[in-house]
């Protein structure tokens, strides 16, 4: 295949996926009563756009706790303040979880302290369950910001490279559902 042939079908792909694209926001608009076009784009404006595409968490707001400032910051409050934060999710009442330490890194900048959060449901016919979700907290310190300036936290789940801070993200309890059946499944694979 020579690069014209290629370029070809690059502009011809491109083409397809704008196609596609402005026909879904076509009837997305049309469907919640946005109609009414001015050079081919909608009169409405790109917030109230962005609003119908994420309209299951227009009204739903993230909750976040009050995390501690750097003067503040201990091992053990650190796990405390995990804990409020975790309670602010929605989850099922099936589901159980336990904090722990890690370890901390230190570097010239910060220390980041690490935790884990395992996640698990526990039944009466299997109370050690098959497997577990974990999310990893990380707390950084650092050492050059004023002492009274808050800590960084971040998190991410188990089996996924998107970092998570708190206050930003809405937690799924799909999340960690997934981690576990993809865990399962795997084990099902594996001839001991």
């Amino acid at each position: 295949m020579n690069t014209d042939d290629k370029d070809s079908f690059e502009s011809q792909a491109h083409a397809l996926v704008d196609m596609v694209i402005e026909n879904a926001r076509k009837r997305l608009l049309k469907e919640n009563g946005v109609d009414k076009y001015e050079d081919g784009r909608p009169v409405s404006s790109i917030q109230s756009y962005c609003s119908l595409l994420y309209r299951e968490t227009e009204d739903y707001k993230i909750k976040d706790v009050h995390w501690m400032t750097i003067e503040e910051f201990n091992i053990e409050n650190g796990e405390k303040k995990i804990n409020e934060f975790v309670q602010t999710w929605n989850y099922e009442d099936s589901w159980l979880y336990c904090i722990d330490f890690l370890r901390e890194d230190v570097d010239d900048y910060s220390v980041k302290y690490r935790y884990q959060v395992r996640w698990s449901i526990p039944t009466r016919r299997k109370p050690i369950p098959r497997a577990m979700a974990c999310v990893y907290f990380t707390i950084e310190v650092s050492k050059l910001k004023p002492k009274h300036f808050p800590v960084e936290v971040f998190y991410v789940f188990e089996m996924n490279r998107l970092v998570h801070k708190p206050g930003e993200s809405r937690f799924r309890g799909r999340w960690l559902k997934d981690i576990i059946e993809n865990k399962t499944l795997m084990m099902t694979t594996v001839d001991f």
